[in-house]
């Protein structure tokens, strides 16, 4: 199984769960660090979902859904 959970670092390296895990015994994971720069990992987070999004932006159904937006020809 596998399951993302949000966490916190400390600056001695000690993790932290943001959220209740229920497991079965000791489980490996790793550990994905991020950083402390919201900007950074938001702009990130935009460029990496741009090529999902744009096969769906890019369907007539949504030029009709949002046409509405356009300016009058």
């Amino acid at each position: 199984m596998v399951h993302t959970v949000r966490a916190l670092v400390d600056e001695n390296g000690n993790v932290r769960l943001l959220e209740k895990v229920a497991l079965s015994g000791p489980t490996q994971a790793y550990v994905l660090i991020l950083g402390d720069d919201s900007e950074t990992l938001s702009k990130e987070t935009l460029l990496l979902s741009e090529t999902a999004l744009s096969q769906d932006w890019a369907r007539p159904e949504e030029d009709a859904a949002w046409s509405f937006l356009q300016p009058a020809q």
